[in-house]
């Protein structure tokens, strides 16, 4: 779409209050942004949902050097503005009763690609975010599209299983594109950004505040054929996507834990409800098949000469040989682990994680491991 119609849809989008369902009707009754913007007062307080004061800003707007500023920082940052006319918007989202009329997109979209939301608790355990990055490596292996939050814990654990595949992932923010939260996650932003997309119906400047977010989550299970909750206490946000997600017909699942620990109350509230209890990626896929518009998704082979050989050929430090040298002699679960090596419970999770990201060890159910 070129910026003399972009323009339009930037102006809706920089009146105050008027949100994505006004946005909506007012599209249904005009047509098209420009229309709206040049409706005459009465007739655009007659659109269902459209207060005065809001049809008063929309008739007499006055923002377009802010409209203006706002392209010319997409050109500068090579960001898209992604319409809901726009071939490229994402099918799924269309659906939903709210949608965003206008995405900010570092990256891009793919036609009709299988996305499955994985969220989860800022404070996660080493165990959440080990059995995250799994998940979603594999999820990645077979083609699917990580969608999260890129939020500290669970879904830089998400994003980053996904890119460990060599797999896509979507980031959908809370803020502008051109804010970084959490700063931490600057480089994961910028390999997203070309491995997949960032994405917002923020403005730029838009800073992380409370009230996106519930906001952000709606887009985040709205995108996604169905939404994975791994680790939540009982009053967690990842439990509002859940709800949103129900509301929008998606499939919700959740990761049970251990019943001690408070990050495993709003999972096991979630199965209690009637979500899906997953173990393994298998449980996702067989759920969400049915509704894939093409056959699945083609698995992707990690790029290497010999399929037994690991896929990083890195040094390893003294700890992690120590532990391939015990798996070298057989499998082992990861209590026996930490009772041979003296190490922690954290550090040898740690471990096992980085080695079987790196392709030098395999685990098997009820956590156990083999050496490849």
């Amino acid at each position: 779409m070129d910026e003399n119609n972009l323009k339009y849809w930037l102006a809706l989008k920089f009146v105050e209050g008027l949100g994505s369902v006004g946005t909506k009707n007012l599209l249904s009754a005009f047509g098209t942004p420009r229309r709206v913007l040049e409706a005459p007062l009465e007739t655009l307080k007659s659109v269902p949902g459209i207060k005065e004061r809001t049809a008063n800003l929309i008739h007499r707007f006055n923002k377009w050097k802010q409209v203006e500023r706002e392209l010319v920082l997409t050109r500068e940052k090579g960001v898209s503005l992604v319409t809901v006319e726009d071939t490229s918007y994402p099918r799924l989202l269309l659906d939903i009763y709210d949608r965003p009329p206008l995405l900010y997109v570092k990256g891009a979209f793919v036609e009709d690609e299988a996305t499955i939301a994985v969220v989860g608790s800022r404070a996660a355990s080493t165990y959440g975010k080990f059995l995250t990055e799994r998940l979603c490596r594999e999820l990645a292996q077979q083609g699917f599209t990580v969608v999260s939050g890129m939020a500290r814990g669970i879904d830089t654990a998400a994003h980053c299983g996904a890119l460990s595949a060599k797999g896509r992932t979507i980031a959908v923010l809370g803020c502008g594109l051109d804010v970084y939260y959490p700063l931490e996650n600057r480089s994961l932003y910028d390999e997203i950004a070309t491995r997949g997309a960032v994405v917002t119906e923020y403005p730029f400047g838009t800073k992380p505040l409370a009230a996106n977010f519930p906001m952000r989550n709606r887009i985040i299970s709205g995108i996604s054929l169905g939404v994975v909750v791994v680790e939540a206490t009982d009053k967690s946000g990842s439990l509002i996507t859940a709800r949103v997600a129900l509301e929008q017909g998606r499939e919700v699942f959740a990761v049970p834990g251990t019943v001690d620990s408070p990050g495993s109350k709003g999972t096991h509230k979630l199965i209690k409800e009637g979500a899906k209890l997953v173990e393994n990626i298998d449980d996702i896929i067989e759920e969400v098949q049915p509704r894939l518009r093409k056959t699945p998704v083609t698995p992707q082979v990690p790029e290497q000469a010999d399929a037994d050989r690991p896929v990083n050929e890195k040094p390893l430090g003294e700890r992690e040989r120590t532990i391939l040298n015990l798996l070298s002699g057989g499998a082992f679960d990861v209590d026996t682990l930490i009772e041979k090596t003296g190490l922690d419970t954290n550090e040898v999770l740690a471990i096992l994680l980085g080695l079987e990201l790196d392709g030098y060890v395999e685990q098997k159910p009820g956590k156990v491991f083999i050496r490849r």
